[in-house]
């Protein structure tokens, strides 16, 4: 009896101490510290960005190594700003990634109700087509695009009949740019339309719809989240691209930011001076929207990307 009253007594403190606060902590410690780690390494960089950027160059360097600057300057970034050539690269990124998200959500968002809501031959083909599109890296199909680009004339096409073709335009980076939003957008909006029940169409087509009307009035406002992020995910693919921004323009009137980064020249004007400062200071300027953008539409990101996962 004893040994049984014994057993029936531990038996509470035991689960009283797996419910303690402190034994949840000790089990929580290796996880809280790994996503620590995880932070530090990822954020680390952006805030030595930042630390750079309100440095002077003179302090730049110093030893030992002071992770706060300790007389802090804006001379870095009135120098940047007040660049002509940086300022025209800011409207240059700005028109390139905001037209590639808008004719990316445009397309991408019809491509997605045909694709998701009507069967036809070739159907899953051209979806896997579209999804292997993005196993090529950049640098594979790069020459291919610079002979179609520099040879493609752009006059008949009403853009501009004083330049004779793409290369050096903006409109280069918009068509080269879709290549890569295109096939995910596609997909993550294909999988959102898919998703969709069908009563909802039925009905609209009932009361006398037209397949278009089901389209705008129906279908768009119910995939808005997977709006927001297929359009962020362009945005960003748009903004941050170096590659093919440096591969098809030449002048600096054409360049994006990420190229404009890289051509800073030192106060002197000497190539051998690397104006680390104003670069830091262009960096932050460039990263502080793509920040903001995540953050205010942060609600609308998770909740499509958690939608298209379950959903799909």
């Amino acid at each position: 009896m004893s040994t049984v009253a014994e057993t029936a007594t531990r038996a509470p403190a035991r689960a009283r101490a797996k419910r303690s606060p402190l034994r949840r902590l000790t089990r929580r410690v290796p996880f809280l510290l790994l996503v620590a780690l995880i932070l530090v390494y990822v954020a680390f960089p952006f805030y030595w960005a930042i630390r750079s950027a309100f440095t002077p160059d003179s302090a730049l360097f110093n030893t030992p190594v002071q992770y706060f600057p300790a007389h802090p300057t804006l001379t870095n970034f009135r120098e940047v700003l007040s660049s002509g050539d940086f300022q025209r690269a800011l409207i240059n990124s700005t028109i390139v990634a905001g037209s590639v998200t808008l004719i990316s959500i445009a397309v991408g968002a019809l491509a997605g109700y045909a694709l998701g809501r009507f069967r036809f031959r070739g159907r899953s083909a051209a979806l896997y087509l579209m999804l292997s599109m993005t196993i090529f890296p950049q640098i594979a199909i790069l020459g291919a695009l610079y002979t179609m680009i520099n040879g493609l004339h752009i006059g008949f096409l009403g853009l501009d009949f004083h330049t004779p073709h793409l290369y050096n335009t903006l409109w280069a980076l918009i068509f080269s740019y879709l290549v890569l939003t295109l096939p995910l957008t596609v997909w993550i909006l294909t999988t959102f339309m898919r998703a969709l029940p069908k009563d909802l169409e039925e009905a609209a087509y009932i009361d006398g719809a037209t397949p278009l009307q089901v389209f705008y009035k129906v279908m768009l406002p119910l995939i808005a989240p997977g709006l927001v992020t297929a359009g962020l995910l362009a945005f960003i693919t748009a903004w941050q691209e170096f590659l093919y921004a440096l591969s098809f323009t030449e002048t600096p009137d054409e360049h994006t930011v990420t190229v404009a980064i890289t051509t800073f020249t030192g106060k002197s004007g000497s190539t051998f001076q690397v104006p680390w400062g104003q670069i830091m200071a262009a960096t932050v300027i460039v990263t502080a929207p793509l920040i903001a953008i995540t953050l205010a539409l942060q609600r609308r990101i998770l909740a499509g990307l958690t939608a298209g996962a379950v959903k799909g």
